[in-house]
């Protein structure tokens, strides 16, 4: 399993050259705001095995909050050597609320992919639920079909409707 690292600690292997730092996030959020030096993996493409570090290099993994990365601790865990995988504590955000420099287009960038896709949800709900009160009760079905892939996203980690809002042009990261 991940251990917690401290951003401090988390600066100082990274500093003196045994750590690497991977976010898990999507490439319009790593785009937006990051920790400089960091690798972008994002957690939506397929594992492609071991991830390679040296005899005294740690891995340390990190998202928006810590969240996401402890969500997924196990399946991470598997692509490390034992115990030198780490979870970055507060990810991003907690990096630089230790003071510690960030990098990114943070102002250009659009909302952070996840409230895209609970904004996009949300709103289909919504309108399932309006449309079957005025148009006909069949529209009820939508929210169905939204909720139902919520919950298989939930159980999985895959997110259809992210990887299509991820797509979108405003989340198009410009070289």
């Amino acid at each position: 399993m991940l251990k917690t690292i401290s951003p401090e600690q988390a600066a100082a292997r990274l500093e003196d050259g045994h750590a690497i730092l991977i976010d898990v996030r999507e490439p319009g959020e790593y785009a937006a705001r990051h920790v400089p030096g960091s690798l972008s993996m994002p957690l939506s493409i397929p594992d492609s095995g071991p991830l390679a570090c040296g005899m005294d290099s740690d891995i340390i993994f990190t998202c928006q909050s810590g969240k996401r990365t402890a969500a997924n601790a196990q399946r991470l865990s598997a692509r490390v050597p034992a115990g030198r995988g780490f979870v970055l504590d507060g990810g991003v955000d907690g990096w630089a609320r230790a003071r510690q420099p960030i990098a990114g287009k943070e102002a250009k960038q659009p909302l952070p992919l996840m409230r895209q896709v609970q904004i996009a949800a949300g709103t289909l709900v919504l309108l399932g639920v309006l449309l079957s009160l005025l148009v006909a009760p069949a529209w009820i079905g939508l929210s169905a079909f939204v909720g139902a892939g919520l919950t298989f996203a939930g159980m999985s980690g895959w997110c259809g409707m992210g990887l299509l809002l991820a797509r979108m042009p405003w989340n198009r990261v410009s070289a």
